[in-house]
């Protein structure tokens, strides 16, 4: 039975449809860089990223970087994980919960406003998330 449901779960992933929201988020927040959706095991499952980031091995960081605040967050408050924030010389990455098995990634320009880019990026992370799990027709 457990072997069904996870060969299940793999037919379900919509690719296309995770593609489709992270086009639509880029075209909503024009200093939007890139972006990507990951398993909380690392997986890559669609992305919009420049040429100078490989998709799969970002993936992979932001698996890690989802696991270690899932934990700050739990050490700290006892809660769950919504998002982080990482700001740098050259812009912004922000990690978003896309449901309980995946996480979005945002990479933007340190011009972005970062309200707009929370305002656009929440919703979007919500929608991957429903995309994720939610019933497929077949």
């Amino acid at each position: 039975m457990a072997k069904r449901a996870v060969a299940g779960t793999a037919a379900r992933v919509p690719g296309t449809e995770v593609a489709a929201e992270l086009r639509a988020l880029r075209a909503r927040v024009p200093q939007l860089t890139g972006s990507l959706v990951a398993s909380v095991d690392g997986l890559l499952v669609a992305q919009d990223l420049p040429a100078s980031v490989e998709p799969s091995g970002m993936a992979a960081v932001t698996a890690t970087g989802l696991s270690l605040a899932h934990r700050i967050a739990q050490t700290a408050h006892g809660g769950a994980f919504h998002e982080v924030v990482i700001r740098g010389v050259d812009g912004y990455v922000v990690i978003y919960a896309a449901g309980p098995t995946a996480s979005l990634t945002v990479l933007a320009e340190p011009t972005v406003n970062v309200g707009r880019l929370h305002l656009e990026s929440r919703p979007a992370a919500r929608a991957i998330a429903a995309h994720l799990t939610g019933p497929r027709r077949t």
